[in-house]
C-alpha cells in the first residue's frame, strides 16, 4: 500500500521510522508516496483560488482566473517534488560528514516522509483565510521538523547526539532551499508569469 506509513507517522512516529528502516521499500515506493502527497496542496490551492477566494483580512475575496490558478498549481506541484528531491540529495551529500553512508533511497525516504505533514497542511486551504492557513502551516512545519529529528538517527544509523546536529544541518539547508524557491517565484512573477486575478 502506497500510503501505509501515513497514519503511523502521526500516531507513533519513532516506531514508524523503525518500520520504514526495517522495510526499506524501493526508490519508486518513496517517489510514488511524494507524487501522491504533493497533489494535496496543489489541488486544494487550485480549488480555493479559483472557486472559493482568499480572505486576507478586510476587503473583498481574492480569486484567480481558472487558467491562472491551474498554471500556478501545476508549477507548485513540480516545485514541491523538485524541492523534496533536492533535499534528499543534500541529505545524502552531507552524510559523509557525520559518518553515515545512506543510499539515495534512504535519503529520499527521510525527505519524503519528513515533508508529509507539511504537504498535508494543504487541506487547510479549503478554508482559505490567511491567518488560519498560516497557523496550520506553522503546526505542520513544526511536526515536520520533529519527524526529521526523530527519524534521522534511525534512518542514518548514527547516535542521537550526532543525529541532532545532522538534522539541524538539514533544516538549515531546507530553509535555504525554500528561500531559493521563493526567489525563483518572484523572478518568474516579475517576468509576467504572475497570477491573473478575477475581476470583482
Amino acid at each position: 500500500m502506497i500510503l501505509n506509513h501515513l497514519w503511523g507517522l502521526y500516531a507513533h512516529p519513532k516506531e514508524e521510522w523503525q518500520d520504514i528502516e526495517k522495510r526499506h521499500e524501493s526508490l519508486s515506493h518513496s517517489l510514488t508516496h511524494i507524487l501522491i502527497i504533493a497533489l494535496i496542496p496543489c489541488l486544494t490551492s487550485y480549488y480555493s483560488a479559483a472557486h472559493l477566494g482568499w480572505s486576507i483580512g478586510v476587503g473583498d475575496l481574492i480569486k484567480l482566473t481558472h487558467e491562472s490558478a491551474m498554471m500556478m498549481s501545476i508549477a507548485m506541484y513540480f516545485a514541491l517534488i523538485a524541492g523534496v528531491a533536492a533535499l534528499a540529495y543534500l541529505i545524502q551529500w552531507m552524510a559523509t560528514t557525520f559518518d553515515a553512508k545512506p543510499t539515495f533511497t534512504q535519503s529520499l525516504e527521510l525527505a519524503a516522509y519528513t515533508a508529509t505533514p507539511l504537504f498535508m497542511v494543504g487541506f487547510a486551504a479549503l478554508y482559505p483565510v490567511l491567518w488560519f492557513v498560516m497557523l496550520v502551516g506553522l503546526a505542520g512545519l513544526t511536526y515536520s521538523v520533529y519527524l526529521l529529528y526523530s527519524g534521522t538517527p534511525i534512518i542514518m544509523h548514527i547516535p542521537e547526539e550526532k543525529g541532532f546536529i545532522y538534522a539541524s544541518s538539514v533544516v538549515t539547508c531546507g530553509l535555504v532551499l525554500l528561500v531559493v524557491i521563493m526567489a525563483a517565484s518572484v523572478i518568474l512573477w516579475s517576468m509576467g508569469l504572475g497570477p491573473q486575478y478575477m475581476a470583482g
